[in-house]
Parts: structure tokens; sequence; C-alpha cells
């Protein structure tokens, strides 16, 4: 059966790893997101306090360590798979030469904003796909649960 429509001939392996690298590294961020918004809720929610900003104030720092650490994931799930032959490789006027620019590139994709300074090629074109929409996914998630404790803080004013 010719799978050429798929995935180009020859390139199985370097997509199969590089599909293998990426359902790990989301689950992982996930796994992450999910035990960080579980500890901020034990912690937080319900306590009744006089130092509402103090408390948001954390909520929001510990929110954005999250991403930073999630980001960090990817960035070197990236860094990791261009070391990796035929994965893939980044255009740009740099390209991608240290960690520093596959964190880089991590955030703006994680973030959505996508610049377009840098552009992936070949198969590690799927790691970017799956971090916007994971990215996307965990930024609205933390929005949610801040809304919801901010809402529960505000009420507790009145």
């Amino acid at each position: 059966m010719d799978l050429s429509w798929l995935i180009p001939p020859g390139q199985w392996a370097e997509h199969l790893l590089v599909t293998g690298v990426v359902s790990v590294v989301t689950a992982l961020v996930v796994v992450i997101h999910y035990e960080g918004l579980k500890k901020l809720a034990q912690r937080y929610s319900g306590k009744r306090t006089r130092r509402r900003r103090r408390v948001m104030l954390r909520i929001i720092f510990a929110l954005l360590a999250l991403h930073i650490a999630e980001i960090w994931c990817y960035g070197l799930s990236y860094w990791g798979l261009l070391q990796v032959a035929d994965t893939g490789f980044v255009l740009g006027e740099q390209g991608m030469r240290t960690v520093f620019d596959a964190i880089y590139f991590s955030a703006t994709t994680y973030t959505t904003l996508g610049l377009g300074d840098m552009a992936p090629v070949g198969a590690i074109r799927l790691v970017v796909g799956m971090e916007s929409l994971t990215g996307f996914l965990l930024v609205t998630w933390s929005a949610s649960f801040t809304y919801l404790e901010m809402s529960r803080y505000w009420r507790r004013e009145d």
C-alpha cells in the first residue's frame, strides 16, 4: 500500500520519533498543569483571608511559573529533536543554534504569538502544532482558574 500521501517515503522513523516525543511532552505538560492547579486550589480555595491581593498575586506568579516550565519542556524537546538527523530544522535569520533559541521559539509557539522569525521544516512541525493547541488550552485553563478564584474573593468582600 502506497502511503506517500501521509508521510514521505523513507521518513517513517523520523516521523514516528517526533510523534512519540510530542505525545510524551504534551502529556507531561498537561499533568504538570493539572497538578499545579490542584495544589493552588488546595492551598488557596475556600480560605478566608484579608490579604486577597497577596493571595491573587501568588496565584498569578505560580501560574506564570507553571507556563514557563511547560514552555521549557517543549523548548527542550525542540532542541533534542533537532539534534537527531532528518527530524527537521528551523529556518530563520539565525535558525535555532542555542537552547535559548529553542525556548524563545517555544514561548512564541506556546502563546500562539508566532512571530514568524523562525519557521520549522520537516517532521518537527508536528511539535509546533501540538504546542500551539496545548498552550492555548492551558492558558485558557489558567485564565478560568484565575477568574474563579478572583470571583470567590470579590464575593467575600461584599
